[in-house]
């Protein structure tokens, strides 16, 4: 929970001085053993969950951290999983634990039964330019998500067949998204393109999945940086997780003034 939310219950009578305590001491950051200090308080504080990034570490550390963290919030996250990582995380669950992973995008949630995603009327849309940047987009999707975010995507839309774009874009701006996140590889030119259409902030990410001069998302991130329209902001090559939570922060941010009047 924010500490907003937390402020906002305690002035409402919701919540006791002493349960609101409790929640913002929740902030605290707590070490698991000797492998780990865990920011159990970052979605508290900032509305972005503590996401657990899997790689170079021992699946079975990851698992650890990773139900450290759902028994103190109820819910963790855990990026580039692999699956020896998703085997372990499965292994070490209790019965009371749901764990759902996305193998595409190496996404694992791990929730306790019972736990309950509050939706804030943020609403978000993912373009990717081909079917090979789809694991980056899930990556997004699922991150935004889990900040309480609707998600509308829209896959193998890229310039190679300009056609393809402009049904799924103008659905995504009739449901009248906060934000949209575009993936793009080889020259990266998708994002550049919605954000000279759209009135809305465009994220772009570049995809690794190119080859030759400019390989491995050099030139689509290089493409991206040196966009001509204005309204497109660029995270690191790959950096679904980055996306979704920017994306996220935006959406949210204009529900609660949208929720306000």
């Amino acid at each position: 929970m924010e500490m907003r939310k937390v402020l906002e219950k305690l002035a409402k009578g919701d919540i006791s001085v002493d349960k609101a305590e409790e929640l913002l001491k929740l902030s605290a950051i707590e070490r698991v053993s000797d492998i780990a200090r865990v920011d159990i308080g970052r979605e508290f504080r900032k509305g972005i969950p503590e996401i657990i990034m899997a790689s170079g570490k021992a699946p079975k550390d990851t698992a650890r951290i990773a139900l450290h963290l759902m028994n103190k919030r109820g819910r963790s996250i855990v990026s580039h999983a692999d699956d020896r990582c998703i085997k372990a995380i499965r292994a070490m669950a209790k019965s009371n634990v749901d764990i759902s992973a996305n193998k595409r995008s190496g996404i694992v949630v791990v929730k306790k039964k019972g736990f309950k995603l509050e939706k804030t009327g943020g609403k978000i849309g993912i373009m990717t330019a081909g079917t090979s940047d789809i694991p980056i987009a899930e990556e997004a999707k699922t991150i935004a998500e889990e900040m309480g975010c609707d998600v509308m995507v829209a896959y193998d839309v890229g310039i190679a067949g300009v056609h393809r774009l402009f049904g799924p874009l103008k659905e995504m701006l009739r449901k009248d998204v906060d934000t949209l996140i575009v993936v793009a590889g080889m020259e990266g030119a998708l994002p550049s393109l919605v954000a000279g259409l759209v009135d809305v902030p465009v994220i772009g990410v570049p995809a690794s999945l190119s080859f030759g001069f400019g390989e491995k998302g050099i030139s689509a991130l290089m493409a991206m940086l040196q966009s001509c329209p204005l309204g497109l902001s660029v995270v690191n090559i790959d950096n679904g997780v980055a996306a979704g939570a920017f994306a996220a922060l935006i959406a949210n941010r204009v529900a609660r003034k949208r929720l306000k009047g």
